[in-house]
């Protein structure tokens, strides 16, 4: 597909300033001639109605090498910006790093994923209910969404899993619980991935936050991520609301495997780039099927499977909360990928264009 570096300086304000690196080596460029046309034009389109001070931070993975681009809503302009180096959060993008976390247990013999968790809680669930490590992190064990006892009705809206504590959790699992025995088909459950991130910690007798450093973000030097905002300094991007008014940060406390990370485009890479490494055990199990969701789609330890008509299936998965979208797809065979975080508010009626984005953006390079 031929060039156009016209797209970006006509569409655009200022200079797109890209930053590149192959395998963990960085350089620094400044070349519009990287982005085709049609790609120009996409995310035009994708961001266009977004309210003002609406950021992306885009990440494009061609070959294992990546390149960032970062544009801002100013007024009635879209302008390039340096921010892949700040840092969003990535909603429920979190699910797959507890499924990777659990399958680093599993490579280490700590536990096998057809274990009920009954046996390693430090506590007895309602009427003895059992259900596997995978079926929570693939969303079958039958829980609902969210648990019982926390009605979003009585919550502050704009942080409304702060108040639920861990002993409330025990509560629930130890008086409210009830699965579904009739339908054991995948159904999404911000629950499910809550207690499998709790109950790991518990294996494990460290916090979520620990975990995540020692079993991954120090292992693929991850270092702006974290599920701790006092650990951020000045490289937080403000969340908005669906009319673009700054809202709170949402703290997730023992539900964090559900949605608690915090991330950057650059470490978000390093983790995507890692997933082409197929000597890396813990990884690639967590992108085994494990169930089907529907025609297109199954489901695995966290990463969903899309079904691609070529058989070159991609692994994606995104994220939502207040002030926040994500969205990560990843071609394995190709060794490409696209990552896209926002401060687009889940309950933004458009926030559907940061996925239609990944995906379209991904599609640019297999047509090229």
């Amino acid at each position: 597909m031929k060039k156009n570096n016209f797209c970006f300086k006509a569409l655009f304000l200022g200079t797109l300033l890209i930053h590149s690196f192959i395998y963990g080596q960085t350089k620094k460029v400044s070349d519009l001639e990287s982005l085709t046309n049609n790609q120009c034009k996409l995310i035009l389109e994708k961001t266009r109605n977004f309210p003002k001070d609406t950021q992306l931070s885009i990440a494009l993975i061609e070959d294992g090498i990546v390149n960032f681009y970062g544009l801002k809503r100013v007024n009635d302009s879209i302008e390039t910006i340096n921010n892949y180096k700040s840092i969003f959060e990535i909603g429920s993008i979190t699910k797959v790093f507890t499924s990777t976390l659990l399958a680093n247990l599993v490579i280490n013999n700590k536990l096998k994923l057809e274990n009920n968790i009954n046996q390693y809680l430090k506590l007895s669930i309602k009427d003895n209910q059992k259900f596997t490590f995978k079926e929570l992190a693939n969303h079958t064990s039958g829980l609902p969404a969210l648990p019982t006892n926390l009605n979003l009705m009585l919550v502050n809206p704009n942080n409304p899993y702060k108040e639920y504590k861990e002993e409330n959790l025990k509560d629930y699992l130890t008086n409210e619980i009830k699965i579904s025995t009739t339908n054991t088909d995948y159904a999404y459950s911000n629950l499910g991935a809550g207690i499998l991130g709790f109950t790991l910690s518990q294996i494990t007798n460290s916090s979520y936050q620990d975990l995540l450093e020692e079993k991954i973000f120090s292992k693929y030097n991850m270092t702006s991520s974290t599920t701790n905002r006092n650990d951020i300094k000045d490289n937080l991007v403000k969340g908005l609301d669906y009319k673009g008014d700054v809202v709170s940060n949402w703290d997730l406390g023992v539900l964090s495997g559900a949605g608690a990370i915090l991330s950057t485009v650059e470490d978000l890479s390093k983790f995507a780039i890692a997933q082409f490494d197929n000597t890396n055990k813990e990884l690639a199990l967590t992108r085994v099927k494990t169930s089907s969701v529907d025609k297109t789609t199954d489901i695995a330890l966290g990463w969903h499977i899309i079904k691609n008509e070529s058989n070159n299936n991609w692994i994606w998965h995104n994220g939502g909360t207040g002030g926040y979208t994500s969205s990560i797809t990843i071609d394995i065979v190709n060794k490409s990928g696209v990552i896209v975080l926002s401060n687009v508010s889940a309950f933004n009626p458009n926030r559907k264009n940061i996925d239609q984005l990944c995906f379209s953006l991904l599609k640019t390079f297999a047509k090229e």
